[in-house]
């Protein structure tokens, strides 16, 4: 019995023109950088799709073979490989790279294991920033008794490398078989993915894709925020938070339920704890199906948390028709054994157990596998097994796929979201999440969830809070969540007034974001560009790339440089590392403009955070100055605009949710704007009208700009708009009134749109404002950089004053 309808479109069998075989081995040219190597002492190869490899049908590349005596060599334009064809070893199996860094490290022996920059992990479970717990869990389940630290988190290999390639293990991987189901592989069989291309990142990330599956599209309220929290809520408290959030305007679009939804302490001893389940409990939600409609109808999704090694036991509701199906009979009271293994409990699992409760009303499930890695089937994962056929299960009403689930290795990019698991509440797990996000981008996973603001030990601490929730909105997915303990919650209001504004602020952007979230969406998935990417992938060549570990590019225009570490209590503020690339580049919220091509500490109070716009950038969002909780496409639309270079931008729009991803879905609005004429245009919408509004209004700011007055036409006909101009943060809205999507909006400076003046006196004395030092050396400041300019940093140093203040200071001075 298989798992008929349970597949991935693949295409596993390689031209044959690109292998060369001998009798025990078979070397497969994928492309000139891509060389897949097997030796099998039966001289039995796989061509069938395994866990991780889904498409080796790459074009043939050009390649040429020098067949010896005594050895097989064949050479790509970036690679050779020398071989004596005997069993694979590191004397007999070697390939050389072109390209990398420096002349050194670009060979590779077989078994030697590559240096390369990281991958990601399976779970950041009870970890303290890099370093994991030796933990025992309470009756709960949650909070850890022994708190000693054990070892460091295991970070996985990934693709990218400055010695220039890298390779994947595929031997032990199970083979995907035609009836939807898995297969052992050959025993004692070598299956290696060799990938050669240098510096080349982005092209090496590609290929991957192609190999191991596309990233998929992510359904649109994915990209809102999500509220979770471990805690025993009822019905109605769950609802009157929901309105709470209402009042306070701050938008949600996932309800998350942890696993108080089902029965847990109601359990009797006798069938053990409660940790398992699938019966709702009564007491908490007395009319399930109609809390989850009230949940609908205010906006949000829903997903449940599920621990599923128990398997269904005879105090469960649907145990009667599982036992049935199973042939247990349900008077035996026998357990339903939870069994990944077995096609038809799959099956029976799926269809019959968790599609009763999505027809009830549940969106998708939170997968929360904790019992490790072991199966009936030596080396099957049943975390894999849970993440694969939920995925794909999961689009059965005719929506878009989805889970939330740990990383089960290579290729389970396939099965967003990632669930990255409980974490401790401190600044070091705060400092690790940026670079573990990194990183998992090497490996092609690009859409982790964590547990944003911590998740249980640690302290209070508000400003740790800000902090998080900043980074959170900045990251792939953004979802507020803690721990069972009554002082642990999340909610806004329950912290200081400055960190409550902050999380407020932030929260209601995350929302705003989501039109310019959406399009890098279907950017991971049609161009193979991960949300995510680590700053050495745009300049592999640059040292500096490399050093900041935590900095990144979010998307197509921004550029983000946590804060991970607690501000200074003098200057009241805290910095990133940060590398500018070469050219110009505006903060996103105080219009401040850097010259780049420099390493640079960028400071902030907490109220603020490093976001920097590219030359050129186009940022499109949701106007969120009157709210809803809606993530539907816009008819009030925000557009950022940098000016400083020529720029582009494609919004693109579907309905957000449709099972399949079709071109004929989507609606495309081109933005641009040209430097040289000083003109702006939204151009007519195109494609699929029938998913956006008919009418938009677009409130458009230019940042970092001076002052100066817009022409705006529609359709070649001049309107009337209203502009405003902010002097502090350079900033100029435009605001166009109601406009038809398929007329072409230009808005024209005649005199030219001019980059505006760093206000140094002004800025210097809002940070002088806020430190807390002496007011006389306050003045003394004042007076140096009023007099100076930006030839203060030499006696501003000379004054000996606090490290961090001196700092924030000198990068205004030499922005």
């Amino acid at each position: 019995m298989g798992m008929e309808g349970y597949k991935f479109e693949s295409h596993p069998v390689c031209r044959k023109e690109a292998v060369i075989q001998g009798e025990k081995y078979r070397i497969t040219m994928l492309t000139p950088a891509l060389i897949r190597l097997e030796y099998s002492e039966d001289g039995i190869f796989e061509d069938r799709a395994t866990q991780s490899v889904l498409n080796r049908d790459f074009p043939v590349p050009e390649f040429k073979i020098v067949d010896e005596e005594d050895e097989l060599s064949v050479y790509t334009e970036v690679l050779e490989l020398h071989y004596n064809r005997k069993p694979f070893a590191a004397n007999g199996l070697m390939i050389k790279v072109s390209g990398g860094e420096g002349g050194w490290g670009r060979t590779w022996h077989f078994g030697e294991e590559p240096e390369d920059l990281g991958g990601t992990a399976r779970t950041l479970d009870m970890t303290d920033g890099a370093k994991m717990l030796n933990h025992k869990l309470s009756s709960r389940g949650e909070n850890p008794i022994d708190e000693r630290i054990e070892g460091s988190v295991p970070i996985e290999h990934g693709l990218m490398s400055r010695g220039g390639f890298s390779v994947i293990d595929d031997s032990r991987s199970m083979v995907l078989t035609e009836d939807g189901w898995i297969a052992p592989r050959e025993a004692g069989v070598i299956d290696y993915y060799f990938f050669g291309y240098g510096s080349r990142y982005l092209d090496c990330l590609k290929d991957f894709y192609y190999l191991c599956g596309k990233t998929p599209l992510l359904p649109r309220y994915a990209l809102g925020n999500w509220w979770s929290r471990y805690h025993r809520y009822t019905e109605e408290e769950y609802k009157e938070l929901v309105e709470r959030f209402e009042k306070e305007k701050l938008p949600f679009s996932v309800a998350v339920v942890d696993m108080d939804w089902h029965l847990v302490d109601d359990v009797d001893p006798k069938y053990g704890s409660g940790w398992t389940g699938y019966t709702w409990n009564k007491n908490f939600f007395p009319d399930p199906a109609a809390f989850m409609k009230w949940l609908h109808e205010h906006g949000m999704k829903i997903t449940l948390n599920v621990h599923p090694a128990d398997g269904i036991r005879a105090f469960e509701e649907p145990y009667e028709r599982i036992a049935e199906k199973m042939g247990i009979d349900p008077e035996s009271g026998i357990p339903v054994q939870f069994d990944p293994a077995d096609p038809c409990f799959m099956e029976v699992y799926l269809k019959d157990l968790h599609h009763p409760l999505e027809e009830e009303g549940v969106d998708f499930w939170w997968l929360d596998w904790q019992q490790g890695t072991v199966t009936k089937v030596p080396g099957l994962d049943p975390l894999w097994m849970l993440n694969h056929y939920h995925y794909l299960d999961s689009s059965w009403k005719g929506k878009r796929s989805i889970t939330f689930s740990r990383y089960a290795g290579v290729g389970s990019h396939r099965y967003p979201v990632g669930f990255s698991g409980d974490t401790v509440i401190s600044w070091e797990s705060l400092d690790f999440q940026p670079y573990f996000t990194n990183t998992a981008s090497n490996i092609g996973y690009g859409w982790w969830s964590h547990d944003i603001g911590g998740h249980m030990m640690g302290i209070r601490d508000d400003e740790l809070m800000a902090r998080w929730v900043q980074y959170g909105v900045f990251s792939p997915i953004n979802r507020l969540h803690s721990t069972d303990n009554p002082f642990n919650g999340k909610e806004p209001w329950k912290f200081d007034k400055i960190t409550q504004s902050v999380m407020e602020e932030y929260l209601r952007l995350r929302h705003g974001l989501v039109p310019y979230l959406y399009t890098m969406n279907r950017r991971a998935h049609v161009d193979d560009l991960p949300l995510i990417q680590p700053m050495y992938y745009a300049e592999p060549d640059r040292n500096e790339a490399y050093e900041v570990h935590n900095e990144y590019y979010f998307g197509s225009e921004l550029l983000v440089s946590p804060i991970t570490q607690p501000q200074d209590r003098v200057a009241r503020v805290g910095s990133a590392k940060t590398w500018l690339p070469e050219g110009v580049w505006a903060d996103f919220f105080n219009g401040m403009v850097y010259q780049g091509g420099r390493m640079i500490n960028l400071w902030r109070n907490v109220e603020d955070y490093p976001v920097l716009m590219k030359s050129g950038a186009i940022v499109p969002m949701k106007n969120m100055d009157d709210f809803d909780n809606s993530v539907e496409n816009p008819s009030a639309m925000e557009v950022r605009i940098f000016p400083a270079a020529d720029g582009r931008f494609t919004l693109w729009e579907d309905t957000g949710d449709t099972a399949e991803d079709k071109e004929e879905n989507w609606a495309a609005t081109e933005l641009h704007y040209c430097r040289e004429q000083s003109r702006f245009v939204i151009s007519k919408a195109a494609g699929n009208l029938e998913v956006i509004p008919q009418n938009r209004s677009w409130k458009l700011v230019f940042v970092g700009v001076d002052k100066s007055v817009p022409t705006v036409t529609v359709d070649g006909e001049k309107t009337e708009v209203s502009t405003s101009y902010d002097r502090e943060t350079s900033m100029l809205t435009v605001i166009v009134p109601d406009t038809l999507v398929t007329k072409e909006i230009c808005v024209d400076f005649a005199e030219g749109l001019l980059m505006a003046e760093t206000n140094l006196a002004e800025r210097c004395y809002k940070i002088l404002e806020r430190a807390q030092t002496p007011y006389n050396e306050k003045s003394r400041v004042m007076d140096i950089v009023e007099k100076q300019g930006k030839g203060a940093v030499a006696s501003l140093a000379a004054m000996g004053m606090n490290p961090a203040l001196f700092g924030a200071l000198c990068e205004v001075i030499t922005a």
